[in-house]
């Protein structure tokens, strides 16, 4: 009877415990980045790149 009891009484803190456990984050769905800007006129020359 008194196993009974203390399995009892862990099963019961277990379950108190776990009840108090926090929930996790929610995940957070990150917009697209905003589309690339065109390289102006200065920059294509001094970089050698184009659009």
């Amino acid at each position: 009877m008194k196993i009974l009891g203390a399995a009892l009484a862990a099963t019961f803190l277990a379950l108190s415990v776990a009840g108090c456990a926090t929930t996790p984050p929610p995940v957070v769905a990150y917009p697209d980045p905003p589309p690339k800007k065109p390289y102006d006129a200065k920059t294509q020359l001094e970089s050698g790149r184009r659009s």
